[in-house]
């Protein structure tokens, strides 16, 4: 395994990173995930025999976490396909996201997810472009 130079290859590992603490942090505290994207946060005993606001945050906290290593994993393997595979991927749940809250499904406050997740795109298909072009440059010279 090649050290880590390549920017793309560290917006993956960060992203994914971000991903599995926010994921651990729902499955530990699943109020407090609920509270930091803006959503009403009531204890499990509290809400309705048929609420599962909890196990769902628990399963999308779960999928966070798996999805956080996957990613952790091909920046540190340098499975480039991947990276190419999310960038698209990302600006669509940005897309649905971003929606969600403009269409007043989701609090305010959960518009930082759908950021999070354009940023994080943008800046890896900003790094893919640069490394391809840098090595169409190297290419050129040599």
């Amino acid at each position: 395994m090649k050290k880590m130079q390549d920017a793309s290859r560290w917006t993956m590992f960060i992203f994914g990173f971000l991903a599995f603490v926010l994921g651990l942090v729902g499955l530990k505290s699943p109020k407090a995930l609920l509270k930091q994207m803006g959503f009403t946060a009531v204890d499990p005993q509290e809400r309705a025999e048929h609420d599962y606001t909890h196990v769902f945050v628990m399963s999308s906290s779960m999928a966070s976490t798996n999805m956080g290593i996957y990613y952790m994993l091909a920046a540190l393997l340098n499975v480039r396909r991947f990276f190419y595979w999310t960038v698209p991927f990302r600006v669509v749940t940005f897309s649905v996201f971003a929606t969600a809250v403009a269409k007043g499904r989701a609090p305010v406050k959960f518009l930082m997810v759908a950021v999070w997740e354009l940023v994080g795109a943008l800046l890896t298909g900003w790094a893919l472009w640069a490394e391809e072009k840098g090595k169409k440059g190297e290419t050129a010279v040599s």
